[in-house]
């Protein structure tokens, strides 16, 4: 290793650091000599790239800090004034969720707007990420910044960008941006203002909450049968989060009064202090909803991550029993809701991702809608969504990803947890004026288009070795193809990489099977993991009970998993 090298490397950002916090943490590292930390903090740029950054807190290029966050500003701001000759006039929003550095990052992203002559259209307090998306549509901005690590630990933040057409950005435009920051100077010679300078030139602009009565009068406005229900139900959490006040409010307004809070995990609190990892989907984390739900005998769950724009749902059994659905049922189940129940469009469009359930699709082309397969993450369905809108005149009304990502219609084009939240519990209350249950439904669905069944296995190799070990593996499947995955033949090869689709060029790859069935892996944008995502379909034969047919496929499923990481393993995945 070359100490000299990173000695100098990380005085020189020690110094130029505005940020006395990370610059005597670097100090320290320096005086103790820890260079395995230090080669991993200066490692290279923390990348800008799915919807911005996102990275564990601390100091050094490869971190999440104020340093890093200035320069970004800076980059993006450059960038816009060249691409949007009126970025002056619409400005951009700074919104924040509650973490740890959440305020401090936003402070400074304004101020270095402001400084680049851009008004900045600041959020006073912690919002949901969708709201943030929302006000870019709402107030006309040319971009919009939301502070946010999203379902992350509590060691990380983040700063997602979206452009002008209120969706997060994609090529071009994300190339562009990075290439700009990596122009901007050190980050004590980036300019900026002082919040009150800022003001007093009208370049920092408070918002008031007029913004946020407009979202909940649009997601409200979403509801397809805007009955509500006065004897339905239903638990809620916020996982220490934002979403709280918002899910709380649009749930009673859309007439739900039996609605309690987990009141452990409503308020926004970025320590996380009941959940390791604030992720719906983490084992553990939804024990305390569970525990709410039993006792008030809770017909359903909704759950929001940190910043509200993922749903989580668990619905009683014919048994009693709660069950959490996947993101694919919770997305069928919407899905389907909004295209049979929903207003009737003359040319109704949905879109998934290659990494979610084949369902959607089939039941799409059943029920005569356009439907789209993009590549995972938000950014691609909303702008896929608004291409065809433009080009086609489809008329989108709903799209998912497996990863509990939901948005129904265009007050947003991102996913908005509580938008979905408002949807479903619309969708339950339908249900029950029919007689029958959230699960009852997703049997109706089952029955007529098929039983799918899903599983994805995520492995974490944090830090530089690890993301080497996550390209060799993906290298190793690349170069030489399984063709069996234990007694499943492979049929085809899917390999993202090359534009497979028609789809921009991604590191992903797929191995669909004989006789229906596939395996998908890639790692993740935003966390230091490689996931692996498994899908199965099985024939009910005439009259067979569900339940049966349930146990057969997921029996299947489980075979196939294990048969399949036991070839990951082979090709380099740590055991």
């Amino acid at each position: 290793m070359d100490t000299t090298g990173l000695k100098e490397r990380a005085e020189a950002w020690r110094q130029a650091d505005p940020d006395s916090t990370t610059a005597a943490e670097l100090a320290q590292l320096l005086e103790k000599g820890d260079w395995t930390e230090l080669a991993d903090r200066f490692a290279g740029d923390l990348e800008f790239g799915t919807a911005g950054l996102r990275g564990v807190l601390g100091a050094g290029p490869n971190r999440m800090n104020r340093a890093v966050v200035r320069r970004t500003t800076a980059g993006l701001a450059r960038y816009l004034k060249a691409h949007v000759p009126d970025v002056a006039t619409r400005g951009v929003v700074v919104g924040r969720d509650a973490r740890r550095l959440s305020a401090e990052l936003t402070e400074d992203t304004a101020a270095v707007l402001a400084a680049e002559g851009i008004p900045a259209h600041v959020f006073p307090t912690p919002v949901p990420t969708p709201v943030t998306a929302f006000a870019a549509l709402h107030l006309n901005a040319a971009a919009a910044i939301m502070v946010t690590a999203s379902h992350n630990p509590p060691e990380y933040n983040g700063y997602k960008v979206y452009w002008g057409n209120g969706a997060q950005i994609i090529p071009p435009h994300d190339t562009g941006i990075a290439a700009s920051i990596a122009r901007v100077e050190a980050a004590n010679r980036v300019p900026l203002l002082t919040p009150a300078d800022a003001r007093a030139k009208g370049l920092w602009k408070d918002l008031g909450n007029e913004v946020g009565e407009a979202y909940l009068r649009a997601i409200l406005g979403l509801r397809v049968h805007q009955r509500g229900s006065q004897t339905l139900s239903i638990a809620y959490t916020a996982m220490h989060g934002v979403g709280g006040v918002w899910a709380e409010r649009a749930l009673r307004e859309a007439g739900f009064p039996r609605f309690t809070a987990v009141a452990e995990q409503q308020e926004p609190d970025g320590r996380f202090p009941t959940v390791r990892f604030p992720n719906p989907e983490e084992p553990g984390a939804m024990d305390l909803s569970l525990a709410t739900a039993e006792r008030v005998r809770a017909d359903l769950v909704l759950a929001n991550d940190p910043d509200a724009d993922r749903l989580a749902v668990m619905a009683r059994d014919a048994d009693g029993r709660m069950r959490m659905l996947t993101g694919n049922e919770v997305g069928v189940l919407l899905g389907h809701y909004v295209l049979t129940q929903g207003t009737k469009r003359a040319r109704p469009y949905v879109v998934t991702t290659i990494v979610s359930s084949t369902q959607l699709g089939d039941i799409a082309r059943a029920l005569g809608a356009a439907f789209d397969e993009v590549l995972t993450g938000f950014k691609w369905i909303a702008n896929r969504a608004l291409e065809r809108e433009r080009t086609e005149g489809t008329q989108f009304v709903f799209g998912y990803e497996e990863a509990l990502g939901y948005t129904v219609g265009t007050v947003t084009r991102d996913k908005d947890g509580v938008g979905a939240a408002v949807v479903m519990a619309d969708l339950a209350a339908w249900c029950e004026s029919r007689g029958t249950t959230v699960l009852g439904y997703l049997e109706e669905i089952q029955r007529r288009h098929g039983l799918y069944v899903g599983g994805q296995r995520n492995v974490t190799l944090p830090g530089a070795a690890g993301a080497q070990t996550i390209r060799a593996i993906m290298d190793a499947f690349r170069a030489s193809p399984p063709k069996r995955i234990g007694s499943a033949q492979v049929s085809a090869v899917r390999d993202y990489k090359q534009g497979t689709g028609g789809l921009p060029p991604s590191n992903v790859l797929a191995f669909e099977l004989e006789g229906g069935g596939r395996v998908t892996l890639r790692p993740s944008g935003t966390e230091p993991k490689i996931k692996y995502y498994f899908e199965l379909k099985e024939s009910l034969t005439a009259g067979e009970p569900l339940a049966r047919a349930r146990e057969r496929a997921e029996g299947r499923l489980a075979r196939f998993i294990d048969d399949f990481i036991a070839l990951a393993r082979e090709r380099g995945q740590p055991t």
